[in-house]
């Protein structure tokens, strides 16, 4: 069976690696190099501490025990489970998100200012804040690229810098991609292609609306280890990377930001953002880097992952791909590949189908 993933982002990539696994003959095109998009300009939070709903938690947090199945597989470094210490909600909304994390079975415990002071000592304490210790964070521009590296020594091809216009269908079915070149054939196509998916399906007459959601990540230089834990304080997400540079998001509150569009200057948004880092840490930090990305998020905010338009047609689109994007390219590769899927499967994929999005 010839399969094209179009997007070698963290999702593309995984899926295809997994589709290379079943047997597939797998061919990934993207318009850029792997992972130069979204995936490329991450803040990494593998969590299910945030969530929509009930049916999103548990969706997150099975993909938090597939991150583990996929770096032991591929061997990956890419992961590093140092937890999560958050103080982002105050009194009753801080007691609220405790209890409901722990109504629904995750690893959360409450820290007082000598505990956090203990696990943090670099950082001011609040009086409390929450512990998720089963959480982590992904670079998923090298997790990406241990996925394609795995899927072409079991045959997949990856073919860079080629831009896809549409999609090609005979008799109903799926025939192919079409470029400025012409038409690459194959039996099935996997649409990773995040904020370009809506344009690509409009070519077979399938809706899916997206929102405008751009995303900003400041870089500082390197720094000696400051902190163990990913941080997300009420006006600041915050962690370090392995090279020492800190990683935040211009915004704050980045998980829930709806912000349409950029109205300020990158530069001026990380000045913002490293003087809120500066206070949270105790000293001083200048940004080096900071990058723009538009994330892929569905216009009801929630992952779309399913069959749609002719036979053979698949899209996986979604905000967090750096928490979901293991779990759904297990589940996508096995039903492109024909596996129904089974109840457990089915449950929590079943929220997420495109057909959602039909009037």
């Amino acid at each position: 069976m010839k399969v094209i993933v179009v997007g070698a982002g963290i999702l593309g990539a995984v899926t295809a690696w997994h589709l290379a696994t079943a047997g597939a003959d797998v061919t990934v095109i993207d318009a850029g190099q792997p992972a130069h998009g979204a995936s490329g300009a991450s803040f990494g939070w593998i969590n299910a501490s945030f969530y929509a709903d009930e049916d999103h938690f548990h969706l997150r947090a099975a993909s938090i025990e597939a991150h583990h199945r996929l770096a032991e597989v591929l061997g990956s470094g890419a992961v590093q489970w140092q937890g999560c210490l958050c103080w982002e909600e105050q009194g009753a909304a801080f007691d609220a998100q405790r209890d409901a994390l722990k109504a629904l079975g995750y690893s959360v415990s409450e820290v007082d200012a000598d505990a956090f002071r203990a696990l943090e000592p670099s950082v001011a304490p609040p009086s409390r804040a929450l512990l998720f210790e089963d959480e982590g964070a992904v670079d998923l521009v090298m997790l990406a690229q241990d996925a394609l590296r795995a899927a072409c020594a079991l045959g997949a091809r990856v073919i860079t810098g080629l831009q896809v216009s549409g999609l090609q269908q005979r008799s109903g079915r799926v025939s192919g991609v079409a470029w400025a070149g012409g038409v690459i054939e194959a039996d099935r196509v996997v649409l990773a292609t995040g904020t370009a998916t809506s344009e690509l399906l409009r070519s077979v007459d399938v809706p899916l609306p997206m929102l405008d959601r751009p995303g900003l990540i400041m870089r500082t230089a390197p720094l000696p280890p400051l902190l163990s834990h990913i941080l997300v304080s009420p006006g600041q997400e915050l962690r370090q990377l392995p090279d020492g540079r800190l990683l935040a998001p211009t915004a704050a509150s980045h998980q829930g930001d709806d912000t349409p569009e950029v109205v300020e200057s990158p530069a001026a948004l990380a000045e913002l953002a490293a003087a809120r880092v500066s206070g949270l840490i105790g000293q001083r930090v200048d940004w080096r880097e900071v990058t723009l990305a538009w994330r892929p998020v569905p216009q009801d905010g929630l992952p779309v992952i399913g069959a749609c338009g002719p036979d053979g047609l698949y899209v996986t689109t979604m905000h967090s791909g750096a928490t979901l994007a293991p779990l759904v390219g297990e589940l996508a590769a096995a039903e492109v590949m024909g596996q129904v899927p089974g109840n457990a499967d089915a449950a929590l994929l079943a929220p997420y189908r495109p057909e959602r999005f039909r009037v």
